[in-house]
């Protein structure tokens, strides 16, 4: 049996979520513009923030071609605040601590570690249209080399 998984042409699901200062942000905010939505397991811990900073390294260009771009995980509103801070990320960190949102992308579920099974975040980007729609699923990402690979699917090139 296969899971669940968003698909291009999939209305993406709906959120408002706090961000890293504890402002609501909600994927309406962004109608009319293309978003691009990562969600990753934890704050500060090493492939996040590889993740993360790939992301803050990626802004400026990934802006001027029209792509907004959040972050999600499930960690509370004050340490999404340190990571911003300790690694000068200038993009919303959004906090789903009820998995609500998580859910509804299918990034939460089972997950199989040296033959241990338990339920965690599966690394998943995704790019949402102007209009609200998938625009590209991709699960189950690598944190290192995960930005330069959406860069260059979507031809957005320095300078």
């Amino acid at each position: 049996m296969t899971e669940p998984r968003l698909n291009p042409g999939d209305a993406a699901p709906a959120f408002t979520l706090n961000d890293q200062d504890g402002t609501p942000v909600s994927l309406a905010d962004f109608t009319g513009r293309k978003v691009i939505a990562f969600f990753y397991p934890a704050a500060m811990t090493p492939g996040c923030t590889k993740q993360a900073c790939d992301f803050r390294d990626s802004l400026e260009p990934l802006q001027r071609a029209g792509y907004a771009v959040v972050g999600i995980s499930k960690d509370a509103v004050d340490k999404q605040r340190r990571f911003a801070d300790r690694d000068a990320l200038q993009y919303p960190l959004l906090s789903d601590e009820d998995l609500s949102v998580h859910r509804a992308y299918h990034v939460w579920g089972p997950k199989n570690l040296y033959g241990k099974l338990f339920d965690g975040v599966h690394r998943s980007t995704f790019v949402i249209d102007e209009h609200g729609r998938i625009e590209h699923a991709l699960y189950n990402v690598r944190a290192t080399g995960h930005v330069a690979r959406l860069r260059k699917m979507l031809g957005v090139h320095e300078g």
